[in-house]
């Protein structure tokens, strides 16, 4: 069975990547900026293989979705008891 888009996942083109994944990383201070760059380059993955152009705007608006519900996923602090 081939395995789909690991090349790209693994060393991602830097056309935009670094910007876009720039731009993300300022805005999410909590999320590590290895999973930001993650995120960035699996949206560009994801675009190509549904046969999306993969522009910058596009990759940014959905990753920024991407990293919105993950952030908003987390479970809230405990409180002390």
């Amino acid at each position: 069975m081939p395995t789909l888009a690991t090349h790209r996942l693994t060393r991602p083109p830097r056309t935009f990547h670094e910007p876009v994944s720039a731009r993300l990383s300022a805005e999410f201070l909590t999320v590590p900026v290895e999973t930001v760059d993650r995120c960035v380059a699996e949206v560009r993955a994801c675009a190509e293989h549904l046969g999306i152009k993969p522009t910058p705007e596009v990759v940014e608006r959905v990753a920024r979705e991407r990293l919105l519900a993950l952030v908003n996923s987390a479970p809230p602090p405990r409180s002390p008891r």
